[in-house]
């Protein structure tokens, strides 16, 4: 397996390279047929969330459901999830020889292969339901070489400026580009830009907005999903932490609304699927003492999210930042949201040509007027750190990027290997 990874990674001369061209050609040599419904998931944050619950809920119906997600955590099985769990190494070896025989001397990117791997591991699998999250935006994007017969756009808010536009309205247009005519424009954001909203009118998709055609009302430990089609009282909150998870849930439902004439659930299937869906990463609590959160916020909306979700939890005399984000980030914009909630930023360096050293990321954060309690090279070595330093009842929240959370992850991996309980 890692010989094949390593292999993709050579592939391409860029690790970002958007354009459909090339999946397309090579999708078309392995002779990719969609025969199953296909949702398609974009947006600036919340993607994750809402694949998890399409795909709990999916399940709990009884449907074999493959998802694809990035990036991962630990493993790149996670990536390719087929009836709730990570594909085999066999699996995905078959999969990736395949699609290394059609692309002959194409170079893929390596998500553009990964894309084409998964399709190739759901159609051996033969599943019944198949949910794609984007990876980058949307128009441009590996996954759109696939046609949505629902597309989501959970959030567009600033990020991955570079490669999608400076402005909101710039952003809003590439993730429209996953919406097809005559088909299920879900958005999940209350305020989206003018320019999603123009694109989906203009190819005829039937779009729905937050808020407008369906939505939410939070109840005292329930919840009510309405639309255009009704009510739905009586729902647990998402097992998911975090009031935006509603906002989530309720665009999961839409979509699910959308399909009901071919992928129909029922009440009980939505309601288990609520209780059960585990996505580990956002705003992930630790148990044990002292509390440990992981949150791969990487962005300001996704970090106002985590300091309100802080905000929302039981006292703590102090918290402890374990923190870590590439260079091309937005690094001031994420610290001014959290900045009120943490009290010691332990920073870390992370690898790769978009990393960002520690003395680095402290010279930053000294700027924005930032005390740093410590300078790390790894995630792993702050975080042993943090706990270190931190008293019982004190909480140490690890965010910034998902190489950050993955190196803590890690750590606390290795840790229970040598002390089993």
């Amino acid at each position: 397996m890692q010989d094949w990874l390593a292999h993709i990674e050579r592939l391409h001369a860029q690790p970002i390279a958007l354009g459909l061209e090339r999946v397309c050609a090579v999708k078309r040599t392995l002779g990719a047929e969609q025969t199953v419904p296909v949702i398609t998931v974009g947006g600036t944050n919340g993607k994750g969330s809402t694949c998890a619950m399409l795909e709990r809920i999916l399940r709990s119906a009884g449907y074999r459901v493959g998802l694809y997600t990035s990036p991962h955590l630990l493993d790149y099985n996670e990536r390719v999830r087929i009836d709730g769990r990570p594909s085999s190494d066999g699996v995905l070896c078959d999969a990736f020889a395949r699609v290394d025989a059609a692309r002959g001397d194409l170079p893929l990117t390596y998500f553009e292969f990964g894309t084409l791997a998964a399709w190739q591991a759901f159609a051996a699998a033969g599943v019944e339901a198949i949910v794609l999250e984007v990876g980058l935006g949307g128009r441009l994007d590996a996954v759109n070489a696939f046609d949505a017969d629902c597309a989501i756009v959970t959030s567009v808010d600033l990020d991955h400026m570079d490669y999608l536009g400076a402005t909101k309205e710039a952003i809003g247009f590439e993730k429209a580009g996953i919406f097809r005519p005559g088909r299920p424009a879900i958005v999940g954001d209350a305020r989206p830009p003018a320019s999603l909203l123009a694109h989906a009118q203009a190819i005829g998709a039937e779009l729905l907005v937050q808020g407008r055609d369906f939505g939410h009302l939070a109840g005292e430990g329930q919840w009510t999903f309405w639309s255009r089609r009704g009510r739905r009282g009586g729902l647990a909150h998402p097992a998911l932490r975090g009031a935006v998870q509603l906002a989530n849930a309720s665009t999961a439902l839409a979509a699910l609304e959308s399909l009901a004439g071919r992928l129909p659930v029922s009440m009980q299937d939505i309601r288990r699927g609520l209780i059960e869906v585990e996505l580990p990463g956002r705003f992930q609590v630790l148990p044990g003492r002292p509390a440990v959160v992981l949150d791969v916020a990487h962005n300001p909306q996704a970090a106002g999210v985590l300091a309100d979700n802080l905000g929302s939890m039981a006292f703590h005399p102090e918290t402890w930042a374990v923190f870590g984000m590439l260079a091309d980030k937005d690094i001031a914009g994420v610290v001014e949201r959290v900045r009120g909630r943490v009290d010691h930023w332990l920073v870390s360096g992370l690898p790769g040509p978009r990393g960002m050293s520690a003395e680095a990321m402290a010279r930053r954060l000294e700027k924005l007027g930032l005390h740093i309690a410590g300078r790390f090279d790894g995630p792993a070595d702050a975080y042993r750190a943090a706990k270190e330093r931190a008293g019982e009842n004190d909480r140490i929240t690890v965010f910034g990027s998902f190489l950050t959370v993955s190196g803590v992850l890690q750590a606390i991996g290795d840790e229970r290997k040598r002390c089993p309980t």
